[in-house]
């Protein structure tokens, strides 16, 4: 048997070196889970427009939802699967952390605020979105500030960091307010639509496309003044750093590249699906800041201009 020409021999144990940092024994944590199973399991929201949402075919759809399959398409090349299949799971916000912490979803690609409480339970991927938290209302109600809702009835979503504020702030104020408890951010819409609640406290570009998606948006308006500045996230597992080390590639590669201002024109600055509404929502200052200089951090000072 003649000898391998040096060059062949080289080849051959390139090769070999790839095929091994592609065994699942030389993996971690999620990478590994995702390796073996051949599938990745996204966790998903049924109303967060436009974010992570149903469309009229029962199709999850968003923006959240693109930025995770571009961290999809980061792993199906690390981990050699290009035939990686994607599940998904629908997640609320009251169950959508633990659901993370179990194992059941790998990614939530949802409308998440990163701060410091959460960050103790679960990692995020570099900030997607800052909003600011803000009350709608009925014109009709002259209802313009939180003092203004002393002694009424407000409506917020169950498991979301604006639910905590809003009961602070109702027991640091003694505002007397009677705060109910929505299981998702349409059902607190409907509250406010029929006169359960006279305000409905949520992040203001929920609350934008929920005013654009109404049957008589007129009648509708959004606080000035917000009441907190605050970063949304992709939500991963904590303490998976190799994971985490994927997914922040992935994203800080596209947030530096013109994919995001094709990604977030598409959902804020066109007509969406099912309604075809336009949110006419302009990158924000603090968002354009973030995609420069990309971070997860859960501290809202990071993000104040």
């Amino acid at each position: 048997m003649k000898p391998l020409p040096a060059i062949a021999a080289v080849l051959i144990c390139i090769g070999a070196s790839q095929l091994a940092l592609a065994q699942p024994q030389d993996l971690t944590g999620t990478l590994a889970k995702i390796k073996k199973n051949g599938v990745i399991t996204l966790g998903v929201r049924d109303g967060s427009v436009p974010f992570s949402y149903l469309d009229d075919k029962q199709q999850y759809i968003g923006y959240s939802v693109d930025l995770c399959m571009k961290v999809v398409a980061a792993l199906r090349t690390e981990l050699a699967l290009p035939h990686l299949k994607v599940v998904l799971n629908p997640v609320t916000s009251a169950n959508r952390i633990p659901l993370m912490a179990n194992g059941t979803i790998d990614l939530e690609c949802g409308s998440t605020t990163n701060n410091l409480e959460r960050q103790q339970q679960v990692a995020f991927a570099p900030t997607m979105f800052v909003i600011g938290s803000r009350l709608l209302t009925k014109k009709s109600s002259n209802i313009r500030t939180l003092a203004d809702v002393k002694g009424k009835t407000l409506v917020a979503t169950a498991g979301t960091s604006t639910l905590k504020q809003m009961t602070i702030l109702n027991k640091e104020q003694n505002l007397g307010m009677t705060i109910l408890v929505a299981k998702d951010h349409p059902e607190s819409f409907l509250m406010l639509e029929t006169g359960r609640a006279v305000a409905q406290a949520n992040d203001d570009i929920l609350l934008a496309a929920q005013v654009a998606s109404s049957k008589q948006p007129a009648q509708f308006e959004i606080s000035k003044e917000p009441l907190s500045v605050e970063p949304y996230g992709i939500m991963l597992r904590k303490g998976d750093p190799a994971f985490k080390k994927v997914v922040d590639a992935a994203l800080v590669k596209v947030y530096k590249s013109d994919d995001i201002t094709l990604i977030y024109n598409k959902w804020f600055m066109s007509p969406i699906p099912p309604k075809q509404i336009n949110l006419n929502f302009p990158l924000p200052a603090q968002l354009k800041a973030v995609f420069a200089r990309p971070t997860d951090s859960g501290d809202p000072a990071a993000y104040r201009m």
